[in-house]
């Protein structure tokens, strides 16, 4: 009788280094010349991905071929949006920092510290973490490097950061489309210097138990957990618990503040908008261009814009993170794990997607990026000549 093996990596081992991993083999009878491996720490390479697709791609389950087809794709994406991540956000930085873009002085803090935010979650996050996981031969040495955890608190502090700013900025905007009491001691530019530089101190202090849950050592897997823990961590309801705590405060509450206010927003500019257009009718002023309205609704664009963007790509990240600590935890919560793979391509998106939106709603920041374009292909013409 031929025996095919089927090698499976119990979930519960990525506490220990990979010298302790233990593996269990199964046998069943099957054909002998489907040989299926299915090794979880070897297959998260370019080349063994497309070795599956190339070989057996007929002979996986659709979960796999999903899983295999992510790889590949990951390979080419994470390098691409890591370059274009540090461009933009770097760019819009510096022509937002100039301040020349029509907008007041106080956006233009909320709108340069949620670049900030950004620019460091694709360093923290992409670049130093899932970059090495997908090219794990070249990044094998991190095995060796102590700051795993360390890294989680600094990675967890900007994504909460690049969260809450997003709130901030809703907030902001609430306040000026609907509070006009409010609006002339809430909307100025110390106000968001103090509440961006108290959300970034929070942000920390937050994150510290990271520092605590997590050991020193890098395990190159793409679970939310990249570090190696101890058992009783991964099994224990307290430690269940803060992580349950910190998933709540980031991103659902946001998620919560965000739908909330814009809806309150959206429904005070339709009420307002229906007044002005009634008078505007009783006085005979039809034609005439009505500029606080257009400002509002510039402002409710680019308002819905960013939060959408937060919304739409965080949102399976959000699920599928929750769904592996329930599986931890003991619940029977079943979801494809390579909905985790989609969560983190869609999350780290919407650190490199608020460029385009500035693009489309603002015309001087087009104007000035523009300008800067010009300039760079300009002075790569002259270097060629």
């Amino acid at each position: 009788m031929h025996q095919r093996l089927k090698i499976e990596w119990d979930f519960r081992n990525m506490s220990q280094p990979l010298k302790a991993i233990d593996w269990a083999v199964t046998e069943d009878n099957q054909n002998p010349n489907k040989t299926d491996w299915h090794v979880a720490t070897l297959n998260r390479t370019f080349s063994a991905a497309l070795y599956h697709l190339s070989t057996s791609y007929d002979d996986l389950a659709l979960k796999f071929r999903i899983k295999y087809v992510l790889r590949v794709i990951q390979a080419i994406y994470y390098p691409i949006l890591a370059i274009l991540g540090l461009a933009v956000n770097i760019v819009t930085i510096v022509i937002l920092s100039q301040g020349k873009c029509g907008l007041s002085r106080w956006v233009t803090c909320y709108l340069v510290a949620m670049s900030v935010a950004d620019l460091l979650v694709i360093i923290l996050d992409l670049m130093l973490r899932h970059v090495p996981i997908v090219f794990k031969r070249q990044f094998i040495f991190l095995r060796s490097v102590p700051l795993c955890n360390i890294h989680a608190v600094l990675l967890h502090a900007a994504i909460d950061c690049s969260v809450w700013f997003t709130v901030a900025f809703t907030f902001d905007r609430f306040v000026l489309l609907c509070c006009r009491k409010l609006k002339s001691k809430y909307c100025t530019e110390r106000t968001a210097s103090v509440i961006l530089i108290s959300m970034t101190v929070l942000s920390g202090l937050k994150n510290i138990f990271w520092y605590f849950m997590f050991s020193g050592l890098y395990r190159l897997q793409k679970e939310p957990w990249f570090c190696y823990t101890s058992p009783g961590v991964q099994l224990s309801l307290v430690w269940g618990s803060i992580e349950y705590v910190h998933y709540i405060l980031t991103p659902v509450i946001p998620f919560i503040l965000i739908l909330l206010l814009n809806a309150l927003t959206a429904k005070h500019i339709l009420m307002k908008s229906n007044v002005r257009k009634r008078l505007r009718t009783q006085n005979n002023v039809r034609n005439v261009r009505d500029a606080e309205m257009e400002n509002r609704r510039r402002s409710l664009i680019l308002l819905f814009l960013i939060s959408a963007n937060f919304i739409l790509l965080w949102s399976t990240l959000l699920f599928s993170t929750l769904w592996q600590r329930m599986k931890l935890l003991g619940y029977a919560v079943w979801l494809n794990r390579y909905w985790r793979d989609i969560g983190f391509m869609l999350q780290l998106l919407s650190c490199c997607t608020n460029t385009c939106i500035y693009v489309v709603t603002q015309k001087l920041f087009r104007k000035h990026l523009k300008n800067i374009l010009l300039y760079l292909f300009t002075l790569k013409f002259q270097v060629i000549q």
